[in-house]
């Protein structure tokens, strides 16, 4: 079997090159030669345009990293922060086929309230084609959620985590973490700290996920 690349080629055909020569078969030779060499640019061209790759270079430019394996999220059910619905719950596994970002924050901390004014401008720029933030708070009260949302003129989603458990159940340690999820309903991203998601490049690894 013909192999990518030259090393490939030396090691796993020198038995064939061999029989080539000794029987002065130059034709069968040259031929060879040639169906490797197309095999090695088609291998090339397949790893240069392959999407995995080109949209872990976006993210990491974007400053975040792909989990080296994909990770199936915990489902939950979380009662939104709504004034003019009651006892309204969102359930994680409901968005399944969105492109999910998962926050954990609390209003008295302060990179929470940093990054989210960059949250609103990523939400409204791609509400409308897949994209939902649900922004989980951490063991705080509706009023005071509420407060602050209305504040500060955030329109994303948020849900109330009053006991703690789904934090828990996440590992939250620290916050913000957010979680990025495809649409598979897989994890892809995990980061632990505030980010400036209103950037060009974060734009471009956001089309490339959505577009996936």
């Amino acid at each position: 079997m013909l192999l990518c690349g030259f090393k490939n080629f030396k090691c796993g055909n020198a038995a064939l090159i061999e029989v080539i020569v000794k029987t002065k078969n130059y034709f069968l030779f040259l031929l060879a030669i040639f169906l490797i060499a197309i095999i090695f640019s088609a291998c090339s061209a397949k790893a240069q345009s392959n999407p995995a790759s080109g949209m872990e270079k976006l993210f990491s430019d974007a400053g975040l990293r792909l989990l080296s394996q994909k990770v199936t999220p915990r489902d939950f059910s979380l009662p939104l922060v709504s004034e003019e619905l009651d006892d309204e719950v969102k359930r994680l596994t409901a968005l399944n086929g969105k492109v999910v970002f998962l926050n954990f924050w609390a209003t008295w901390c302060g990179p929470c309230r940093d990054e989210m004014p960059s949250m609103e401008v990523l939400y409204n720029r791609y509400k409308d084609r897949g994209f939902e933030i649900l922004a989980v708070n951490c063991m705080e009260g509706k009023e005071d959620v509420i407060s602050f949302m209305k504040d500060n003129g955030f329109s994303f989603p948020v849900a109330l985590d009053l006991d703690g458990k789904v934090g828990s159940s996440y590992g939250i340690q620290a916050i913000p973490t957010t979680f990025i999820i495809d649409r598979e309903g897989k994890i892809i991203v995990r980061l632990v700290g505030s980010i400036n998601w209103n950037t060009e490049k974060m734009y471009a690894a956001m089309e490339s996920l959505l577009n996936s």
